[in-house]
């Protein structure tokens, strides 16, 4: 396991272009743990959250996820509030298409008229004219595919959204989708302990399409006192969370890890897993565990 020295750390991770012209650090950030618990309502500490922000993208991170509903529009208020006017590199992702409820309480909602109404929410809060990236957060099963897209691509049309992506999907609603307009990316849940989603990662590295995982630092009992996991961190002084990241990068060079935090101590730790390169051996036995 060695280190690899970069301009910024972020960067060792390598870069990834979006949808062909989005060039980001493959090591992102993920902000919804800046709001409340389940996403509800303010974090405990703003001026914290702040910091990790400005903190990541002095750290080389230049894509930044977020979402209506985190808050809902915490994350967003927060992340113009630290960051406007963005460099130049940023390029922030959002997604709509659920509805907060509560606590970790989402329904979703498909229907063109609210996909429009969140997105220039979205834009207001965020202080942008366009979104470089905008996810459809949840298929709504209740409304016809061809109108939930429809309507991205109608904004999209507008020059409201540059690139369309989706979250949580299969490789049929993928395709589905993309009979409609060009998906740039997915963000589905995977992890070194949940790779229900390899079929869904495994096509987007054949075609080209960035790959989002969602709770990348899930490794549950994998993690565990005496585990294979534990020991390969203790023995390299990394944390297992980094040798997850680390795992992530290297399963497919169209994987963007967004691991996120409320605390720049954490950040910075998560961020190093960028420069960290798994040996062959190291590789094959982290990937044996899931």
């Amino acid at each position: 396991m060695t280190s690899s020295p970069a301009l910024t750390p972020a960067a060792a991770a390598g870069t990834f272009a979006i949808g062909g012209d989005l060039e980001v650090n493959r090591l992102g950030y993920g902000s919804m743990h800046l709001a409340g618990p389940g996403a509800w309502g303010p974090g405990r500490d703003r001026a914290e959250a702040l910091r990790v922000l400005r903190r990541a993208v002095e750290l080389g991170v230049t894509f930044i996820d977020t979402a209506d509903v985190y808050g809902p529009f915490v994350t967003d208020e927060l992340i113009r509030a630290a960051l406007h006017p963005y460099p130049e590199n940023l390029v922030i992702g959002s997604k709509v298409g659920s509805s907060n409820q509560g606590p970790g309480k989402w329904a979703p909602i498909g229907r063109p008229e609210y996909l429009r109404q969140q997105t220039l929410l979205n834009l207001r809060h965020l202080g942008l004219d366009r979104i470089d990236l905008l996810q459809l957060h949840r298929i709504d099963p209740q409304v016809p595919l061809a109108e939930q897209i429809g309507e991205l691509k109608a904004m999209q049309d507008e020059g409201l959204v540059r690139h369309i992506g989706l979250s949580e999907v299969t490789v049929a609603e993928i395709e589905a989708v993309s009979a409609i307009t060009p998906v740039v990316s997915v963000q589905n849940r995977f992890n070194l302990a949940d790779r229900a989603s390899e079929d869904v990662l495994d096509y987007c590295t054949a075609h080209g399409i960035a790959f989002i995982p969602w709770f990348p630092l899930a490794y549950g009992r994998l993690a565990g006192a005496g585990s294979p996991l534990s020991a390969l961190a203790d023995k390299h002084g990394r944390t297992p969370g980094q040798l997850a990241l680390a795992w992530l990068l290297r399963r497919s060079p169209a994987i963007l890890p967004i691991p996120g935090t409320s605390s720049v101590g954490h950040l910075e730790q998560n961020v190093a897993a960028a420069a960290i390169e798994l040996g062959d051996d190291e590789w094959e036995q982290l990937d044996a565990l899931g």
